[in-house]
């Protein structure tokens, strides 16, 4: 309702118009063999007309980079755990070379040799080998200074979590292949960067593990040691997220020295208890970055809120026989 953030031109509005009809098109159907006619999508085309059809064609090239960019996200974030796993997900990850995204993956001999015990002790129940994806997109290649310290996006990708030895309830246990929606978020977006060829360096990096129970499998009490060095006593195997977490930020901050990281996670229900369904929950100790959140979320209707962060929760981390 802000006039001040509203299109100003009729070829900027119709470009708005389009993407917004483009987004709410999405349909996962690749799964559907015996659709209803009732059930199938009417709408072949719309058609905008406009006095100045390059402009508007102009305004929309960037919206629709951005608009297969949550299309991406979308299609991760729904497919079954049987054909979304650590390895699967990095050969997706890997079209956006496509788009000129230089994209890597550590797999567990390399995440070993880093000492990421966090991240490999939740996958070791799994036979689905664990991964580090790691996305770069240089769109600011002679930028020098502050500029040229990239933007970290760090996700959590746990392709289906079980809860571990610690098991879920059966009941919505298969909701649990979206626990890799952080890293689908952050795949989507380095596709939406390069897509609409974003005028800055970013990295992305996603810890993609299958949490499953196995005669292998993490167990309560265990005791991991960090990529950081850092002790860690599992109490339970199903507070997995902030161990991956926990190491693919340190890699991030240690290899890339980003000037920013933004932490994306499926990471507790319990934020859905505090806050509901209209708002994401934020943690930030930076002022001004979260208050750029906080009204790019407005923007774009995705509210956050943001929540305490400080030392007075220190102590509920405080272990008598680990860091």
């Amino acid at each position: 309702d802000d006039a001040d953030t509203l299109p100003q031109t009729a070829a900027e509005r119709a470009a708005r118009y389009a993407y917004g009809i483009c987004l709410r098109s999405y349909r996962f159907d690749k799964y559907r063999t015996q659709d209803k006619p009732e059930d199938l999508p009417s709408l072949k085309k719309i058609t905008f007309l406009v006095s100045k059809p390059t402009a508007a064609r102009k305004a929309m090239r960037p919206l629709d980079g951005i608009a297969r960019g949550v299309f991406m996200t979308r299609d991760l974030v729904s497919e079954p755990a049987n054909e979304l796993y650590p390895e699967s997900l990095v050969a997706r990850a890997k079209a956006l070379t496509k788009l000129g995204v230089k994209v890597d993956a550590l797999g567990e001999r390399a995440m070993a040799n880093l000492k990421m015990g966090a991240l490999l002790g939740v996958g070791q129940g799994s036979t689905r080998e664990s991964k580090l994806l790691v996305m770069q997109w240089n769109g600011l290649p002679r930028a020098k200074g502050a500029a040229k310290q990239p933007l970290a996006f760090v996700g959590k990708g746990v392709t289906f979590d079980t809860g571990g030895i610690s098991i879920k309830p059966a009941a919505g246990m298969e909701e649990m292949k979206w626990d890799m929606g952080g890293a689908g978020v952050v795949v989507g977006l380095m596709h939406a960067l390069a897509a609409r060829k974003a005028k800055v360096n970013a990295i992305g990096i996603c810890g993609l593990v299958e949490n499953m129970p196995d005669g292998n499998a993490q167990r309560p009490g265990d005791i991991v040691t960090s990529m950081s060095g850092q002790t860690i006593e599992v109490l339970n195997t199903d507070a997995e997220g902030r161990l991956v977490l926990a190491d693919a930020l340190w890699y991030t901050q240690e290899r890339f020295k980003p000037r920013l990281v933004v932490d994306l996670a499926t990471l507790t229900g319990a934020i859905i208890i505090a806050l509901g369904h209209s708002h994401a929950g934020l943690f930030s100790n930076d002022d001004t970055l979260s208050e750029q959140l906080s009204a790019a979320g407005e923007v774009v209707g995705e509210p956050v809120w943001r929540l305490p962060l400080n030392s007075d929760y220190d102590k509920l981390l405080n272990c008598d026989i680990a860091d």
